[in-house]
């Protein structure tokens, strides 16, 4: 039922239908048809990816000591940022009021690939790889703190309680394997820094207001990967399967009063249920993978939950064509300790991503798999902290960040965007994460702004009402 519609009038066109003859298929196909409508209109472009992995660096890496490189800071250290140059931004109330001073990088870069493109020494792997990826240096967003920025990374507002990428994704192009969900969410068990970590809350991967069936399915690190995945003691598969057909009766019987489709999307996440009881263990199974692959993804492979043990899962994933994978990989949020910290967190993820993109790329699957690695926001030229030890940090900074994407349509071996001699303005190629989220789906054959959904009196998208532009300078 769309939002905007009255509860009686719904009703009332429901019994209508109903006592019209048409039965209960076609009753509940009747009340599906409009969203149908709309997300079939939304495909209406050439896809050049099929799948999403999705490598979320949640707490906003440092993009200074990572990405963009500005060695002419080294002459700055220590000067206050000019005020021309914050030209009136909003600050944290963590540095409201306090001197902000410039502290360049104290990390080397060196240029890697056909085009030299400047990569820091703390992703040695990446660096190796950088000729398939595309480096975008001039993302922003409006959030300056941590719930709105990942919320609109993830689902496209700062406002709780939107749909996901993933499902937004689920709800415009449908499954591509019946035995396993379209949208599956890792979050890693472990992670270098262990300072500064906010939760991670699953409206990050929820439904919002699309059926529930498209929301993300969380896998844990230990035990069943999905809760209540295996049969208790003293019940097997057939005792589970005769249990399931009476509930499924139930259900129908109810559906049939209350004509509620969400009772449908019950029906049908059972069945989804019952059949990765048998699809989940042959996919977490890494028993087969070769040492030859296992060693690309580095030794931590080998420890369930850990970001590299997620990375195999997800090319897995990738092969048996589930539709969007997220990671998230916590610990970014780097206000004190930085160099410390930031080095344990890329010692994280340098090696299994990079891993990820080679083996995507042997198996044939890059070219149709769409990979993007970002946070949420980037992280200032000036300092938190004393600059004459390791205790500095960096606060957050929404104005430029940068994000890799690899695969699934996109130019590769490229830098797009640049920011001014601070690294604190975009002053060339501004991509905003609206725009973003409409190249995303742009490369999978989806118009943003033909893929809406009824709610609250407006046709809502995954970009909103505020303007969106595909970024044509990063497709292939």
């Amino acid at each position: 039922m769309a939002g905007n519609q009255h509860p009686e009038f719904a009703q009332s066109r429901r019994r209508f239908l109903l006592n019209s003859g048409m039965g209960l298929g076609a009753s509940a196909m009747a009340g599906l048809l409009p969203q149908f409508a709309k997300a079939s209109d939304a495909k209406s472009l050439p896809a050049k990816a099929k799948r999403v992995i999705f490598l979320f660096m949640a707490g906003a890496p440092s993009q200074l000591d990572l990405f963009d490189y500005k060695p002419d800071l080294a002459k700055r250290f220590r000067e206050e940022l000019p005020e021309s140059i914050r030209d009136g931004q909003r600050v944290t109330a963590m540095t409201k009021g306090k001197e902000k001073l410039i502290a360049p990088s104290k990390f080397k870069f060196n240029q890697h690939g056909e085009n030299g493109i400047w990569v820091s020494e703390l992703l040695p792997n990446i660096a190796g790889q950088i000729d398939k990826f595309c480096m975008v240096k001039s993302l922003r967003t409006d959030a300056i703190n941590h719930d709105p920025g990942k919320t609109s990374f993830c689902t496209g507002s700062e406002i709780p309680g939107k749909p996901s990428i993933g499902a937004w994704l689920s709800y415009g192009l449908g499954s591509m394997n019946k035995d396993l969900p379209d949208y599956i969410v890792m979050p890693s068990a472990y992670w270098g820094g262990r300072v500064n970590v906010q939760a991670l809350y699953s409206r990050l991967w929820g439904s919002g207001f699309l059926p529930s069936k498209h929301q993300g399915t969380s896998f844990q690190a230990a035990g069943d990967p999905v809760l209540f995945l295996s049969n208790p003691p003293g019940v097997d598969g057939k005792v589970r399967r005769r249990m399931l057909d009476s509930l499924a009766q139930l259900n129908q019987k109810h559906f049939s009063e209350q004509h509620d489709p969400e009772i449908l999307t019950t029906i049908a996440q059972q069945e989804m249920a019952f059949r990765m009881q048998t699809s989940v263990p042959e996919l977490i199974n890494v028993e087969n993978e070769t040492q030859e692959t296992l060693d690309l993804y580095g030794p931590e492979v080998t420890k369930p939950g850990s970001f590299a043990r997620n990375c195999l899962m997800a090319r897995r994933m990738a092969e048996e064509n589930v539709r969007f994978v997220s990671l998230f990989h916590r610990g970014w949020d780097h206000h004190t300790a930085l160099p410390k910290n930031l080095a344990a967190q890329c010692q994280d993820v340098d090696q299994p991503t990079a891993g990820l993109i080679q083996d995507l790329d042997q198996r044939g699957l890059l070219e149709d798999t769409l990979v993007v690695f970002a946070g949420e926001f980037g992280r200032t030229v000036y300092c938190q902290g004393t600059l004459t030890n390791e205790t500095y940090g960096r606060d957050h900074h929404p104005r430029c960040f940068t994000a890799l994407l690899a695969g699934g349509g996109v130019k590769s071996g490229i830098e797009y965007g640049m920011t001014d001699e601070f690294g604190y303005n975009v002053v060339e190629n501004p991509v905003h994460v609206r725009d973003l989220h409409a190249t995303m789906l742009h490369l999978l054959g989806i118009d943003h702004e033909k893929l809406t959904f009824p709610f609250q009196g407006l046709d809502q998208r995954l970009t909103g009402v505020e303007p969106a532009s595909v970024v044509r300078g990063i497709v292939s």
